[in-house]
């Protein structure tokens, strides 16, 4: 699914659209270059699942933990990482997240959960661009309320 993201508020549209329609457990790969907008993306998201006060980036602390509904949030941003075996340190156990957004998941390659989601930011002239690409059944179902809920509406094929 390929939908343009026109500004911010888009972008913030995407982040609750996914938020309402988030299953119970899954995990996020956020894929870009810089300020493609994963950040802001995640974000949105969290603050779509009812996340209050600073949300912050996790440049320099790698993961930010939030409470939702059914458990915790983690945002990750492995860009300063320099290999997957540093992700050891962060005495991170699956078993807590019930939701992964992971920011730069080629850095972890190996150490992280597999994907449910692959989200693919792109600057495009003033907005972006966004390519959702389910990476297992949970990621499909998720795809599928998306499209069923929203009023997001992807390109048109072709």
């Amino acid at each position: 699914m390929l939908i343009e993201l026109p500004d911010p508020e888009a972008t913030d549209e995407l982040g609750r659209a996914l938020a309402a329609t988030r299953p119970r457990q899954a995990v996020v790969y956020l894929h870009g270059d810089l300020g493609a907008g994963k950040s802001t993306l995640a974000r949105a998201l969290l603050r779509g699942l009812g996340v209050v006060g600073p949300v912050r980036s996790p440049t320099y602390t790698l993961v930010e933990r939030y409470p939702v509904q059914g458990g915790e949030a983690w945002h990750l941003d492995l860009y300063r990482i320099g290999n997957a075996g540093e992700l050891d340190f962060l005495g991170l156990d699956g078993d807590e997240a019930t939701l992964w957004l992971v920011e730069w998941p080629e850095r972890g390659q190996g150490a992280l959960p597999a994907a449910d989601l692959r989200v693919h930011l792109a600057v495009a002239g003033t907005g972006r661009t966004v390519r959702l690409e389910a990476a297992s059944p949970i990621g499909e179902e998720w795809l599928s309320a998306l499209q069923l809920n929203t009023r997001l509406r992807p390109f048109p094929a072709g």
